[in-house]
C-alpha cells in the first residue's frame, strides 16, 4: 500500500502506520532495546495500579502493538505509564469501593479504560488532535509534577515494607506514622537498593544495560541468596497464557463517575502521547500525524480494556530509547510488541519472585522523574504568576482531581492571558484630533486634521480587536466630545471580535444619533463581511464608506459646518 503523506489534501486515508523493511536492522534492535526497559516498567506500573503485575504486563504489549499499527507516530513506543497509572489507580480505588464485590469493580475499572479510548477515537474523528495540546506549560508543569508527586506517595507503603493502606494519597499520608512503626526493613533495604541502582549506575553500563532491568534483576537474586529466609513479599504467579476477555461492565449507580473518569483518562493519554510524539518529532526531524496518533491511542486503549490490561500511551522513556537504538518506522513498535509478549509466555514464573519492594523502588524512581524539577527552580524567576498557577495546579492534583486541577489551571491562565493581551492591544485603539497627538500620519493626513481644528476626530483601530478591546473602544468614545466629524481608521485591523463589533457599532450609532458624521476606512474580508452582518455598512451615508484615509478625512474637513465667530478667530 503506498505511504501518504498526513498533510496530502484529498488523498484516501492511510490506515496503517508507516512500516517497512528500509531499516530492518535498527527498528528490530530499537524494538529489542525498547522491549528490555518496557519489562520492568510494566511489572511495577501493574503492582502499583492494584491491577496486578499481569496487567500491567499485557497492557505494555497490547497498547504497544496496537498504537505502533494504527498510530501517527512512526518511532512511538506506546506502554503504561506514571500518569496514566496514578489515574487508573484512583479509579480502581473508587470503583472497588463501591462495586458489589471487588471482582465487578476490577471489570468496571478495565471498562473505564475501554471508556477511553473511545473517547481518544473521538478526539481523532473530529480531528481535536492539534488543540490537545494548546494548554499552558504552567498548567502542565503543574499537573505532570502532581501526578509524580501522587506516585511517590502511593509507593510509601510498599517501600516500607506493607500494604497500601486505603485512601489514595491522603490515606497514605495519614497513615505514614503507622507505616515508619511497622516498617519492614529487609524490604525498605531492597526498595533502597533498587533506588540506589537507578541512581548511581555509571552511563557506561547504562549504555550495556538499563538500570531498570539491573535493579529488577539485582534486587530479585539479592532477595533470594542473601534474603531467602525473610518474609519477602512478591509478585507471585503470574499466569503464563493469553489473557481472557473482559466484557465491558456498566454500574448505573457509577455510570457518571465511570465516563467522567474514561474522559479524565482519555485526555490525559492523549496530552502524554501527543507531548511525547513532539519528542519523537524533535529527534527524528520528521512530523507526526496527530489526529492519526489519536486514532491509534484509542484503539490500543480500546483492547487494553478488552483483555484486562493498564491504560498507556507515548512512554517518552522508551521512545528516546527506540529512536536513539536506530528504529525509524513502526517495525520498531511491532518487534518490541511481539518481544515482549514472548518473554510473558515463556517467562512468566520467574516474575513470581520478584519483590514488590523492588518494584516500589522503580516506581518511586518514576515518580521523582515525572516532576518538572527544572521548571520548579526557575518558575518563580520566569513570571510569578505563572509559578502561582503552577503550585495551584500541584496542589489540586495532589489533593483534589486532576480535571479540576486542569480545568482550573487553564482557566486562570487564559484569563490573565487575555488581560495581558488585552491590556497591549488596547493601545492600539487611539482618538487623534490635533497634531499634537504622538501617532504616525502623513503630512496629508496631518495637514487636514489640522484644517479641521479638534472638530474632525480620527479613530484608529489596530491588529486584533478581542472582546477584551471592547472596553477600550467604549472608553474612548465616551471621551469624544465637541467634533463633528468621526473618522474610524480600520485599515490595520486584523480580526474584528464579536464583542469589540458591538462596542463600535455603539460607538457609530451614537455618534451619529448626536448629528456627528461618521466614516469608516479600509473595512475589508472578514471584517467587511461581520460589519456587514450587524447592518452597520447599511447605516452609513452612501461615500462614507472608503478604503483611502485621506479621502475620508478631506470629506470630513469639507463637510464641516461653518465656524462660529470663536474658531474664525483662532483660525486667524
Amino acid at each position: 500500500m503506498p505511504l501518504i503523506s498526513p498533510h496530502q489534501r484529498g488523498a484516501r486515508v492511510q490506515i496503517l502506520n508507516r512500516i517497512n523493511a528500509n531499516n530492518l536492522r535498527g527498528d528490530l534492535f530499537g524494538g529489542i532495546t525498547a522491549a528490555v526497559i518496557a519489562l520492568p516498567m510494566a511489572l511495577a506500573f501493574g503492582v502499583a495500579s492494584g491491577a496486578g503485575a499481569a496487567a500491567g504486563l499485557w497492557g505494555a504489549v497490547i497498547i504497544g502493538l496496537v498504537a505502533a499499527l494504527f498510530g501517527g507516530t512512526p518511532t512511538l513506543i506506546s506502554e503504561p505509564t506514571g500518569p496514566m497509572t496514578v489515574v487508573f489507580t484512583a479509579v480502581i480505588a473508587s470503583l472497588t469501593t463501591n462495586a458489589p464485590d471487588a471482582a465487578t469493580g476490577m471489570a468496571m475499572a478495565f471498562t473505564v479504560v475501554m471508556l477511553a479510548g473511545c473517547f481518544q477515537l473521538l478526539f481523532g474523528f473530529f480531528r481535536l488532535g492539534r488543540y490537545i495540546t494548546m494548554m499552558p506549560y504552567t498548567v502542565v508543569s503543574g499537573f505532570m509534577s502532581g501526578i509524580g508527586i501522587i506516585l511517590m506517595v502511593l509507593q510509601l507503603a510498599p517501600f516500607l515494607g506493607q500494604s497500601s493502606p486505603k485512601g489514595g494519597v491522603v490515606g497514605s499520608l495519614l497513615a505514614l506514622p503507622e507505616l515508619l512503626a511497622g516498617i519492614q526493613p529487609m524490604e525498605t533495604a531492597l526498595a533502597l537498593l533498587a533506588l540506589a541502582i537507578l541512581w548511581f549506575t555509571p552511563r557506561s553500563i547504562k549504555k550495556v544495560c538499563p538500570p531498570q532491568l539491573l535493579a529488577l534483576v539485582v534486587g530479585t537474586i539479592v532477595s533470594i541468596t542473601l534474603l531467602g529466609d525473610a518474609d519477602i513479599r512478591r509478585i507471585g504467579e503470574i499466569p503464563s497464557g493469553f489473557p481472557a476477555l473482559s466484557m465491558p461492565t456498566l454500574g448505573l449507580g457509577q455510570l457518571q463517575l465511570m465516563v467522567v473518569d474514561g474522559l479524565v483518562l482519555g485526555m490525559l493519554g492523549c496530552i502524554d502521547a501527543l507531548l511525547t510524539s513532539m519528542v519523537a518529532d524533535s529527534l527524528t526531524r520528521t512530523e507526526h500525524n496527530s489526529n492519526k496518533e489519536l486514532i491509534g491511542q484509542g484503539l490500543a486503549n480500546l483492547a487494553s480494556g478488552l483483555f484486562g490490561g493498564l491504560p498507556g500511551a507515548g512512554a517518552t522513556m522508551g521512545t528516546v530509547v527506540n529512536i536513539q537504538s536506530g528504529g525509524r518506522t513502526a517495525l520498531s513498535g511491532v518487534s518490541r510488541a511481539v518481544i515482549l509478549m514472548l518473554v510473558i509466555l515463556l517467562a512468566a514464573p520467574l516474575a513470581a519472585q520478584i519483590p514488590l519492594a523492588v518494584l516500589a523502588g522503580i516506581a518511586f524512581k518514576v515518580g521523582i522523574n515525572i516532576i518538572d524539577w527544572s521548571f520548579l527552580k526557575r518558575a518563580h524567576h520566569l513570571s510569578v504568576k505563572g509559578a502561582l498557577i503552577m503550585y495551584g495546579v500541584i496542589v489540586l492534583t495532589v489533593f483534589v482531581d486532576l480535571i479540576w486541577a486542569v480545568g482550573i489551571g487553564v482557566f486562570v491562565a487564559n484569563i490573565l492571558t487575555i488581560d495581558r493581551m488585552s491590556a497591549l492591544q488596547s493601545k492600539s485603539v487611539k482618538t487623534i484630533s490635533t497634531a499634537d497627538d504622538d501617532v504616525e500620519l502623513s503630512d496629508e493626513e496631518q495637514a487636514l486634521i489640522d484644517r479641521g481644528q479638534g472638530r474632525v476626530l480620527l479613530f484608529q483601530l489596530a491588529g486584533p480587536m478581542i472582546f477584551g478591546v471592547a472596553k477600550s473602544i467604549s472608553r474612548e468614545h465616551n471621551a469624544i466630545s465637541g467634533c463633528d466629524a468621526v473618522v474610524f481608521d480600520m485599515r490595520e485591523v486584523s480580526h474584528l471580535g464579536v464583542t469589540a463589533s458591538l462596542a463600535l457599532e455603539n460607538a457609530v450609532t451614537e455618534a451619529m444619533e448626536a448629528g456627528r458624521r461618521v466614516f469608516l476606512v479600509g473595512a475589508s474580508g472578514s471584517t467587511l463581511k461581520r460589519l456587514e452582518k450587524l447592518g452597520l455598512v447599511d447605516l452609513l451615508p452612501d461615500g462614507h464608506l472608503t478604503a483611502d484615509l485621506i479621502s475620508s478625512l478631506r470629506l470630513a474637513v469639507d463637510g464641516l459646518p461653518a465656524a462660529g465667530p470663536e474658531l474664525q478667530v483662532a483660525a486667524r
